[in-house]
């Protein structure tokens, strides 16, 4: 919490920095703020974005001359988490194992070849790669170089990420063997494939000691 007060717990955006900055994000330039003061309501949302979120001015938006309560990339995620879990409950589908609900939202003529090939894991990871790589390519390299990244490559790194939490979440939450009575059989998968459950094995038998004694 860096804007709970002005001067008490919480209030490091608000004092002096060790670094010799004149306050802890340059607040000085606006005025110092904390959020406790505000309405309840307002003070949710601010307080939420500061338990989540840098706050630093140069890297957020303003709306009639107010900062939003987190960062551009933070929108960028909270809007892709918006679209990630709307696309999951448009698209997408309880398929007994998460990878299977999690390629549900796609046509299932699209996805054949996946399990023609068994490349399920391989496209639920590539999908991963995609939504995190940019994001941390975008925030790695700003933290160890000169580099600084513009509010738009912050907002279209963010997004993806947002997308790929919720639409992984909601398929965790939706793939549910019991809602097929325990039978893989029943779950209809693209090209006619079939879900197999590995025969259990069997438990091996330990021969019982003769407890007899030797003459």
């Amino acid at each position: 919490m860096d804007y709970a007060t002005i001067d008490g717990w919480g209030s490091w955006g608000n004092a002096d920095y060790q670094r010799g900055n004149d306050v802890g994000h340059d607040q000085s330039q606006y005025g110092y703020f904390a959020w406790n003061e505000l309405d309840p309501y307002s003070a949710f949302i601010y307080g939420f974005g500061d338990l989540n979120c840098h706050n630093k001015y140069e890297r957020s938006w303003f709306i009639n001359g107010n900062q939003m309560p987190v960062c551009t990339r933070d929108i960028g995620i909270f809007l892709g988490a918006f679209l990630g879990a709307l696309l999951f409950f448009r698209r997408g589908h309880n398929r007994w194992t998460i990878r299977d609900s999690f390629l549900s939202v796609f046509p299932d003529e699209k996805i054949k070849p996946l399990y023609d090939n068994d490349r399920r894991i391989l496209a639920m990871w590539a999908i991963a790669a995609i939504a995190v790589i940019p994001i941390g390519l975008d925030g790695g390299i700003q933290m160890l170089t000169s580099y600084e990244s513009n509010t738009i490559s912050r907002l279209l790194t963010g997004a993806p990420f947002g997308v790929f939490i919720t639409w992984f979440f909601c398929s965790s939450l939706c793939s549910r063997p019991a809602k097929f009575s325990l039978d893989a059989s029943k779950v209809i998968l693209p090209g006619n494939a079939r879900l197999q459950l590995l025969p259990e094995s069997p438990t091996p038998k330990v021969p019982a000691e003769d407890s007899s004694e030797e003459e």
